[in-house]
């Protein structure tokens, strides 16, 4: 069961840290980087452990920005700072990953997409 977090007010619900809920994160973060790459042109990911590695990788990065910046690189929670750090991971990403190509246009509109997806299934995943 999902415990509930308050933050300022605000009710969130989490997966309570647990191994289960860290491994669906990152296989939800994978199928958002596959619909972003069948939707954006520009932006290709071939195949599942391609977008899964991606996806650890792109996390990892936006884990290390936070802790070492104090920085939330989220494409549509940080405005256009947010947004451009995001789509510069997102196009970085590509030179660790296999199997992976992302165009300067495919990873900004790319970004878009992940933040209008995040919106409707949040992930945390940038």
């Amino acid at each position: 069961m999902d415990e509930e977090n308050v933050n300022n007010g605000e009710t969130t619900r989490g997966t309570g840290g647990s191994a289960i809920g860290f491994i669906i994160r990152f296989v939800v973060a994978a199928v958002v980087l596959l619909v972003t790459s069948w939707l954006v042109p520009g932006f290709s990911i071939r195949g599942f452990w391609t977008a899964l590695i991606a996806a650890l990788i792109i996390s990892a990065v936006d884990y290390l920005i936070g802790r070492l910046f104090n920085f939330d690189a989220a494409p549509l929670g940080r405005g256009l700072s947010g947004f451009i750090v995001s789509a510069a991971i997102i196009y970085f990403t590509q030179y660790f990953v296999g199997n992976m190509s992302v165009s300067i246009w495919g990873a900004l509109i790319g970004a878009l997409v992940i933040g209008l997806i995040d919106m409707l299934l949040p992930t945390r995943f940038m």
